[in-house]
């Protein structure tokens, strides 16, 4: 059943439309009570014909009449969309941003606006499997916190973080991780097709096995260390490619890369 939510999205990218589809896929939001917000009126017309039925407009006094305006777009834009849409908020609104790196003081000062919430979601959110982590200015009442978790969980699932700073890491460890698996998964393609597998062999042998691998892991009780062990029998094939990984220093060389993207969210924040 849906609910009697206004939702306006000012962002209308491959995210910001992951969470329009979910919220109207999930009933969680009326078609007419669902606003795209385009920054030009070529955008707005390209949306209006692409989702055809769903109110789009431009950034007006029309934004104040929704309960929640979900930022969706660029970090380096936002300064100059605050410029616009502070003078169109009311006190009551809930700013909700998925921007990587902006901190909730920045969205505040910025927005001249206090009821502000920060999210990090992924990019399986396109499909509804994403995770995404979230904190709240202490201002946002608690009514509209779990109004706004519930439809972040339509992407997937959420967690809540009271601190704040640890977004930066949920940027790092879930937000970009993705990426660290396709990489994987190209490098064992890749390897695979070096082998002498055809690219399509390659990728079924790949994608087959990761998808098992990761159902096999979410079922188990057992941690990745005894998941390992149980592949990895001494003196067999797998301790060989271990033994190598290993020796390259993979595991140190993923965790640089992961303290790398937190840092580039920090700083993010400050340009």
């Amino acid at each position: 059943m849906t609910s009697n939510l206004r939702i306006a999205i000012l962002g209308c990218g491959n995210m910001g439309m992951a969470f329009a589809k979910s919220f109207l896929h999930y009933n969680l939001v009326e078609r007419a009570d669902l606003l795209l917000i385009s920054r030009g009126e070529a955008q707005r017309q390209q949306l209006a014909a692409a989702y055809p039925g769903l109110p789009a407009g431009l950034l007006n006094t029309r934004i104040r009449t929704y309960d929640v305006v979900m930022l969706a777009v660029k970090p380096q834009d936002f300064s100059q969309i605050a410029t616009g849409l502070r003078a169109l908020l009311g006190a009551e609104q809930v700013v909700v941003s998925i921007m990587a790196g902006i901190p909730i003081a920045r969205l505040q000062r910025e927005l001249a606006h206090q009821q502000v919430m920060r999210a990090m979601p992924n990019t399986p959110a396109l499909l509804g499997m994403g995770i995404t982590g979230f904190s709240a200015a202490v201002e946002v009442e608690r009514t509209r916190l779990h109004q706004v978790e519930n439809l972040l969980n339509a992407t997937g699932r959420s967690i809540f973080l009271e601190d704040e700073s640890l977004l930066d890491a949920v940027t790092a460890v879930s937000g970009s991780g993705p990426a660290y698996f396709y990489y994987i998964v190209q490098a064992m393609m890749q390897a695979g097709k070096e082998l002498g597998f055809t690219d399509s062999v390659a990728g079924l042998l790949v994608k087959q096995t990761m998808l098992g691998a990761y159902h096999l892991l979410n079922s188990s009780d057992k941690t990745p260390d005894e998941l390992i062990a149980a592949v990895a029998s001494k003196g067999g094939t797998t301790e060989a490619a271990l033994r190598e990984f290993g020796a390259g220093g993979l595991a140190e060389t993923l965790k640089a890369g992961i303290k790398a993207a937190q840092q580039r969210a920090t700083e993010l924040a400050q340009e």
